[in-house]
């Protein structure tokens, strides 16, 4: 057999480059880094004060502790008041009502009343340790009831003290003369009187104080209504009156 003879494998140079080989893409560029920048300091005037919390923390507290011991204060003294002077409502009722010189006359131009309404109404302290202060009062006087309520005159009276355990009564006086009204309206009035069912009426605006140890304290301002029954009933009974303050406080 014959011998082959094999060549040599030729290495390639440095820097050799096959022709027949598609070149790699282009190295990236290198990424250049933005040099820092430093921070320029914001002047004095710029920056944010800080919150001062704690501050309003015990401000808040302080606050809140007032008003808790206030309100304990408050309704400790108010125990002892009640406890001590044991405090007591005034009371009020109609003694006496009558009609002096009552008269209806039938003119041409209508009927017309004509007469001296006399009130009394009796009025009670009963606390041993208080005293109550009344200012000027305005009293109205009137008859009848409902659409046949007819006026008899108002006045003022003055104001007074009434001392612990007191008992006053205050006489009421008003006077009415020639008084127009409706022709009908009279007949009943009339018919009313004599028999004496005629309804009476007294309402009384005034302010009333509280007196303790020789201090006056405040002035409340009251309506009181007395009335509501017949001549008749009223010779033998003494109805209490209906006190009313702020408009929706009621009591009888």
């Amino acid at each position: 057999m014959a011998d082959y003879q094999m060549n040599p494998v030729l290495q390639k140079p440095p820097g050799y480059r096959d022709p027949n080989m598609s070149s790699p893409p282009p190295p990236p560029p290198p990424i250049q880094q933005q040099p820092m920048r430093k921070a320029v300091p914001m002047p004095a005037s710029y920056r944010p004060k800080k919150k001062r919390r704690s501050c309003c923390r015990f401000c808040c507290c302080c606050i809140c502790i007032t008003l808790v011991l206030f309100i304990f204060l408050l309704l400790v003294g108010t125990a002892v008041f009640y406890l001590w002077f044991d405090p007591k409502l005034p009371t009020f009722s109609l003694a006496s009502f009558r009609l002096d010189g009552f008269k209806l006359a039938d003119d041409p131009d209508g009927a017309s009343l004509s007469a001296t309404a006399v009130a009394r109404v009796e009025m009670k302290n009963p606390n041993s340790k208080l005293v109550f202060y009344y200012g000027n009062t305005a009293v109205d006087l009137s008859v009848g009831s409902g659409n046949d309520e007819t006026g008899m005159g108002e006045t003022t009276m003055n104001g007074f003290r009434q001392g612990p355990k007191n008992s006053t009564s205050v006489k009421v006086e008003t006077t009415v003369k020639n008084q127009l009204v409706e022709r009908g309206l009279a007949k009943r009035l009339a018919a009313k009187f004599q028999s004496k069912d005629l309804v009476i009426n007294v309402v009384a605006k005034t302010k009333v104080g509280l007196g303790v140890g020789g201090i006056k304290i405040g002035m409340l301002a009251v309506n009181l209504r007395c009335g509501g029954v017949s001549l008749n009933k009223l010779d033998t009974d003494s109805p209490k009156c209906i006190l009313n303050t702020l408009k929706w406080v009621t009591i009888q």
